[in-house]
């Protein structure tokens, strides 16, 4: 793909042919403040924060819609795009709550970095007095409208990436929110808890219940299914706290279902089996892996004979957690190795 040459603050950069100002920009390491800006949603420009100046371009530009041009030269810190941005995040303080300690999203909120990049110490704009009610209706996430900066980015990933459309805008002007079809609460409405909108989030609308800053990521692949998303375990100590997509994944591109991102409680579950049970007299008792595979060879042996144990044919069941690949193999051995064609699978129906 053909690069072109472009100037940013005095910095000669080169970008990709068809990137805008603001990827550009962030590619080559120089910060320009934003909030609805996503790599994954299309340019929507609602927050106007990544404003900058453009020689040829009247006005100051979004430049997360402008795309670049040989020989462009941008600024991102003159006095008035300073100007500009710090009466926005003023506005958009002055109608945001101020209790960040017991936000869910604290320390990783975007307002908060835009605010302390901006230089934002007080606001010149008195506090609103706006208290909308909190939607705590889904199992997963809370929606607190009041904390909104309506960036969009909830209502687009919704639409643009899982292909629902189950949030969209609500009213105009001051009074507009987002909501749903209806206003019903997210748990009655078409909403798949796939928890994109939490992900996508920048502040702390929309967050995910029970969260806990973990002390590391590991990555790993979603067990629910054989797609093989990408994931990363948020894991704090040697408990599972939360997951999140991975970007970097050629099969899932960060998306993630409500089973990936949200179902992992059963991995820190008391009674999850550690060890492999084999039962002794009428009881099951913890063993060791070579000796419960001894068992399990022993016992598919005497049903691979002619007719199986007193005639029973053999039979298995597949499983929806297993990858293509393992479930065509577990077929095979079936047929081939056990000689049965009783092969089922758990998500047939």
């Amino acid at each position: 793909m053909s690069t072109v040459e472009l100037k940013v603050d005095g910095q000669k950069i080169s970008a990709r042919q068809g990137m805008t100002v603001l990827e550009a920009a962030l590619a080559a390491g120089v910060y320009i403040p934003n909030l609805c800006a996503d790599p994954d949603l299309r340019a929507f420009g609602a927050c106007r924060l990544c404003v900058v100046e453009i020689d040829g371009i009247r006005g100051l530009p979004a430049s997360c819609t402008v795309p670049v041009s040989e020989g462009m030269v941008v600024r991102t810190e003159t006095p008035l795009v300073q100007m500009t941005r710090r009466a926005i995040v003023e506005l958009l303080l002055a109608d945001h709550p101020e209790n960040c300690i017991n936000c869910a999203k604290n320390n990783r909120c975007a307002l908060q970095t835009v605010a302390a990049f901006v230089g934002v110490r007080e606001n010149r704009y008195p506090k609103t007095t706006r208290k909308l009610p909190v939607d705590d209706s889904s199992p997963f996430f809370t929606y607190d409208p009041n904390k909104c900066v309506l960036c969009s980015k909830c209502v687009r990933v919704c639409d643009e990436i899982q292909g629902l459309g189950n949030l969209t805008w609500v009213n105009r002007g001051y009074a507009t929110r987002v909501g749903t079809f209806l206003e019903r609460p997210i748990a009655q409405s078409m909403c798949e808890s796939c928890g994109q909108c939490e992900a996508k989030c920048p502040v702390g609308a929309i967050t995910a219940k029970g969260y806990q800053q973990p002390n590391r990521k590991v990555k790993t692949i979603c067990p629910y299914c054989g797609v093989g998303c990408g994931l990363l375990l948020h894991v704090r100590g040697t408990r599972v706290v939360g997951a999140e997509g991975e970007r970097d994944s050629p099969v899932s591109h960060g998306s993630l279902c409500v089973k990936g991102r949200f179902g992992m409680d059963f991995v820190n579950h008391p009674d999850r089996l550690a060890k492999p049970l084999i039962r002794k007299n009428g009881e099951l008792v913890e063993t060791t892996w070579e000796e419960a595979l001894d068992v399990v060879s022993t016992r598919l042996a005497e049903y691979a004979r002619p007719g199986g144990v007193s005639g029973s044919p053999f039979a298995a069941m597949a499983s929806a957690k297993c990858t293509n690949e393992e479930n065509y193999i577990f077929q095979k051995f079936v047929r081939a190795v056990m000689g049965s064609n009783s092969v089922d699978h758990c998500a047939r129906t």
